[in-house]
């Protein structure tokens, strides 16, 4: 998404500046709180950074989106005047639309003196600032359509932000936090599938429900009737692949690329492996990019002589630029397969050709058939496209509010889901759960062709 320059009036003294730039680079703070986002040395971090790396509207954990008038939004919410704080952040949103920071945090203004429902959401910080901003678009939208309309039985939805890096520990940590905090009703989150198995026991335990959006290890199934997600599994991601290799291509001997360190990667490698062995087709060889002595052409020229056919990409966020090395070194020669992780703006721009005809699964894509009402209101809100992630989001905090509509409790929540009645509306399809808490959808197979909609040249664009 492209982000939007600052265009309003607002201008406030040089002096403002110079203290923002100072509060950004220190972490300083006079009221409202900004959260250092720039890496650590040390993932552990104390109760009270716990507290600190969760936030109604007090701290801002991406204050470069909006503008100066945000962090004065921060220290008039911290100081208990929510009517300014909500002004504050709706002319900051005036001036970048694109901030669900600010609409999250302008909508609990609004809510926090009208006895609200409260979720939380994880995101990843700094380990992933691009899909911490997806992933609040999708529950701000939600949000702001949810109380415009009334809220839920006539009580604003109100949801804290909890950023836990991206870190099993600090995930951990703030998962404790919210189960002994009775307000939090539900949870979207967490991001990686090794983040939100290493919270699962937490949630079991405090019989709060967590619904991620993001993770999509097999592992996850049947883990906890606490534990759901909004993004089918890599099992139902690997057949899909697997059935465009073999019957669309009709090649059956495949490479692939995985990461040893990310149980999501290990993961979609297994159920791709499994999926091509039950059809009659074989993994001739695998490859670890979480390996010092990696070297993608070494790898492709002992691939082939092995008779590989296709190259698949089971590579995580954190492996992508070794994945995408890949795509370079192939020069088009063998097919591409990949998972939802390739599905990233850097692989348009740096495969470019390269990358042309690669074949991805993802949840969602905005140009699939269904899609376009959501895809308008989305754009129309945020004044650009979003993408699968934004969507799966948005529908775990719509699950929520459907099953807190039936019964505004932690166990009443757990029930709602549970039951094999159970649907909420939305982004472009109905929501409902298997009895092993996966979400019960397809996948969508999108293809790199040339095109204009990026500023590269190349397109997700995808296949009927």
């Amino acid at each position: 998404m492209t982000s939007h320059s600052t265009n309003g009036k607002f201008s406030p003294p040089p002096i403002f500046y110079i203290i923002a730039a100072l509060l950004l680079i220190g972490g300083v703070s006079f009221g409202g709180k900004i959260l250092n986002l720039l890496p650590s040395n040390s993932n552990k971090i104390d109760s009270d950074a716990v507290q600190d790396s969760i936030s109604q509207g007090e701290t801002l954990f991406f204050p470069k989106d909006g503008t100066p008038t945000k962090l004065q939004a921060a220290e008039a919410f911290t100081s208990g005047n929510y009517a300014n704080a909500r002004a504050l952040f709706d002319r900051s949103l005036q001036q970048k639309p694109n901030d669900p920071e600010s609409l999250i945090y302008s909508n609990n203004a609004r809510a926090s003196s009208h006895n609200p429902l409260k979720i939380a959401v994880c995101v990843p910080g700094n380990a992933d600032i691009n899909g911490s901003r997806e992933i609040l678009r999708g529950v701000a939208q939600a949000q702001q359509e949810i109380n415009t309309a009334g809220g839920i039985n006539g009580r604003l939805l109100m949801v804290e932000i909890a950023n836990d890096n991206n870190d099993n520990k600090t995930a951990q940590q703030i998962a404790e936090s919210l189960v002994e905090r009775s307000s939090i009703l539900g949870v979207v989150g967490h991001y990686a599938s090794s983040v939100t198995l290493a919270t699962a026991d937490i949630y079991n335990q405090g019989k709060l429900v967590a619904i991620s959006p993001i993770s999509t290890a097999v592992q996850l199934s049947n883990k906890s009737p606490y534990v759901l997600r909004t993004v089918p599994s890599d099992y139902v991601s690997a057949r899909a692949l697997t059935d465009y290799m073999l019957q669309t291509l009709k090649l059956k001997k495949a490479v692939v690329y995985f990461n040893s360190q990310s149980d999501y990667s290990k993961s979609l490698k297994g159920e791709f492996s499994t999926a091509i062995a039950l059809q009659g087709g074989r993994v001739v060889g695998e490859y670890d990019l979480s390996n010092s002595s990696f070297s993608p052409n070494q790898s492709l020229e002992e691939a082939k002589q092995l008779g590989a056919e296709v190259i698949m990409l089971a590579s995580n966020t954190g492996s992508l630029d070794r994945a995408l090395q890949v795509v370079q070194a192939n020069q088009n020669r063998l097919p591409v397969l990949g998972g939802d992780d390739v599905y990233s703006p850097k692989t348009l721009d740096v495969t470019r050709q390269q990358g042309r005809g690669m074949v991805i699964a993802v949840p969602w894509h905005i140009l699939a058939a269904g899609s376009e009402n959501f895809a308008s209101r989305s754009r129309k809100l945020w004044g650009g496209d979003i993408n699968w992630r934004t969507v799966t989001a948005y529908d775990a905090t719509r699950a929520l509010r459907t099953a807190l509509r039936q019964n505004p409790t932690r166990e009443g929540i757990s029930v709602a889901l549970r039951s094999p009645f159970f649907a909420a509306s939305g982004a472009s399809q109905s929501v409902s759960f298997l009895p092993s808490g996966d979400r019960n959808a397809p996948m969508q197979l999108v293809q790199v062709v040339e095109g204009n909609r990026s500023t590269y040249g190349y397109d997700f664009t995808p296949i009927p």
